[in-house]
């Protein structure tokens, strides 16, 4: 992979990226999703995230690399505190676990004014994702679900609105599937959530060789309706 060749997962969150976006990239490691934005389209500008030095350093040399310095900005800092508010229009997260991705969303929520468009690629529980967007006035526009080098992913895509109607119906099972994923049920789906269920009737058989307490109890009821309820939606 390189600035001129992404990962196909990669390639799919820059679909999503407008025309002339000003675009932050959190955790941006070799800053290959700016450097290949920027060479596609030469009014976009970016600001590269990095935590770890590491990281940062391997940024900063891909984007002299390739010339880019006037159009993108390597910052070494945690989450979104590497930007300012009103600074970028589009922000891009991806390759980290969804709780995690919340969490980053959560702490910078004051850096999303004027951001109108957020394209998040979860590697696991894109269900916090969902949520923390319904409790923030996100509405979630598109999603995609993929497979590559045999693991799976989802990218979510999202504007400032409301959700009410998009979670009228069934919304515990929209959070957890995808409202669009559902719609879609490609076989990419289908895979992802039999092994899931395959997983939980495994943890199920657990519970039934567990003392029966209280919590036992509820947390078997737990899972028996969500196995219920993922295995008709994917059959």
């Amino acid at each position: 992979m390189n600035e001129k060749q992404l990962s196909e997962r990669l390639v799919r969150v820059a679909n999503y990226v407008p025309n002339g976006a000003k675009i932050a990239d959190i955790g941006s490691d070799h800053a290959y999703l700016p450097c290949y934005l920027c060479i596609q389209d030469d009014k976009v500008t970016a600001i590269a995230g990095e935590v770890n030095e590491g990281p940062y350093q391997s940024a900063k040399k891909q984007v002299e690399k390739v010339n880019l310095e006037n159009r993108i900005e390597v910052r070494k800092g945690n989450g979104l505190a590497v930007i300012e508010k009103g600074e970028v229009d589009t922000i891009t997260i991806a390759g980290m676990g969804g709780g995690l991705i919340a969490t980053i969303l959560d702490e910078g929520k004051d850096k999303l004014i004027g951001v109108k468009k957020l394209i998040l690629q979860p590697n696991v529980s894109a269900d916090l994702i969902r949520l923390w967007l319904r409790e923030h006035g996100w509405l979630l526009i598109a999603e995609e679900i993929i497979e590559e080098d045999e693991k799976i992913y989802e990218i979510l895509v999202a504007e400032p609105g409301d959700d009410t109607e998009l979670y009228a119906e069934k919304t515990k099972e929209k959070l957890l599937l995808g409202p669009f994923l559902i719609q879609q049920r490609n076989e990419t789906f289908k895979k992802k959530w039999s092994y899931e269920i395959a997983n939980w009737k495994r943890i199920l058989q657990e519970f039934e060789k567990a003392t029966e307490t209280d919590q036992v109890k509820q947390k078997r009821n737990e899972l028996r309706e969500q196995i219920q309820m993922v295995e008709e939606v994917i059959k």
